[in-house]
């Protein structure tokens, strides 16, 4: 066999072995799902299997784990997710979640998975003298939370001597045997913001006599977000959308106190920095005229996930080793936040969009307790995790 049909070989035959192992273990995971910085048994189980394998574990002073395997100066990562959601679980498959209001309804089952199936190819391949540097393995809490497991992990010197990282994530869009690659802004950055307003109130007949907190309130809702696509370059892709819009309590009364909460997301990690003091500014400036105060509370999410050329493209021959010609589809790109994007914000590095979706089968979309993944994508992901971070050593 060619030398370079050997490793992608290796790695097919690897995860093949493995695969009753690995699905077993995802409807695990599926079943007993674990909230943000609850993920113990998560962490137990992954831990146990890598350490079997003869991986160097870390577990994390509170949830979630590093492992280590090979020598060398140069150090690839590959990241994955345990978390869950707070969202009722609404499948009724065997491994439909155990606990009440809790589900794996984002595919991080499948993103722990799939990397435990790259640690076990991995392992091989270091065990035929095949493994060029190090690989580290990041198994993260709270994705789903901000600040989040992400910044966690740095802050434990994670990230130190990596110079290369790579993730996936369920795409339930992409038909399974698919993998969706973008060069570029791939995510969103996602922040929160919440406007109080404070007023005098008064009567609704006589709104000369008061501030009219309701119609400020309504002016922020609506200007806000006009008024900063007009101030920001419009090929950041600004979005700001409310979820939370409050007050008052009765039809002929001024009320003293409103609020308007939701999300801005930004595809440009510049435009990003600067959104925070333009937003304060021009909510001032909108409430002045009509006499009432208000608060701004800021908070800063995740940066935009942007693909790095080299690391985008040993992710492509990765593709093409795992999956042929046909595997690479374009990823759109995606408003949702991500915090992966801040290892890229330290670290080049690429995240790939999964397909998890049966060809001819529905559609799903993530967050939703409904969501059905096709477990073929597990082997897929393993494969390209470790052909990832093997393609990435293997670079000059």
């Amino acid at each position: 066999m060619p030398a370079d049909d050997f490793l992608p070989s290796l790695l097919a035959g690897v995860v093949e072995k493995h695969d009753a192992e690995l699905v077993g273990l995802r409807r695990d995971l599926h079943a007993h799902p674990e909230l943000s910085w609850d993920e113990v048994r998560t962490t137990r189980l992954v831990a146990r299997r890598l350490e079997e394998a003869g991986w160097r574990v870390t577990r994390l002073p509170r949830t979630g784990l590093v492992a280590e395997l090979g020598t060398g100066e140069r150090v690839v990562a590959l990241r994955a997710d345990i978390d869950a959601l707070p969202i009722q679980d609404a499948t009724d498959d065997p491994w439909s979640s155990t606990v009440a209001g809790v589900a794996h309804a984002c595919g991080h089952d499948v993103h722990t998975t799939a990397l435990v199936g790259a640690a076990l190819a991995l392992a091989e391949a270091h065990d035929r003298g095949l493994l060029e540097g190090r690989v580290r393995l990041f198994f993260q809490p709270a994705e789903e939370v901000m600040p989040g497991g992400a910044v966690y992990l740095m802050g434990l010197g994670a990230l130190d001597d990596v110079e290369r990282i790579f993730a996936l994530h369920c795409d339930p869009g992409v038909d399974v045997g698919q993998v969706g690659l973008r060069l570029g802004p791939l995510t969103s950055a996602a922040d929160r913001v919440e406007v109080r307003l404070e007023g005098s109130g008064g009567h609704t007949s006589r709104p000369h006599l008061t501030g009219d907190l309701t119609f400020a309130l309504a002016k922020v809702t609506t200007e806000l977000p006009a008024v900063l696509s007009r101030r920001m370059d419009p090929r950041a892709g600004v979005s700001v959308v409310w979820g939370i819009l409050s007050a008052g309590a009765a039809p002929n009364v001024i009320p003293d106190q409103g609020l308007v909460a939701g999300t801005v997301r930004i595809l440009d990690a510049v435009a990003w920095a600067d959104c925070e003091t333009l937003v304060r500014e021009l909510v001032h400036d909108i409430v002045r005229p009509y006499g009432v105060s208000a608060h701004v509370d800021y908070q800063r999410g995740v940066p935009p996930v942007v693909n790095e050329p080299v690391s985008n493209r040993i992710l492509a021959r990765a593709v093409l080793e795992v999956l042929g010609q046909d595997g690479q589809v374009v990823a759109p790109q995606s408003l949702g936040g991500e915090d992966f994007g801040w290892y890229l914000d330290q670290v080049p590095g690429a995240m790939m969009r999964l397909g998890t979706r049966t060809p001819g089968g529905p559609t799903y979309d993530l967050h939703q307790g409904n969501l059905r993944i096709d477990e073929r994508a597990i082997g897929i992901g393993a494969r390209m995790l470790a052909g990832a971070a093997l393609g990435a050593l293997s670079e000059a």
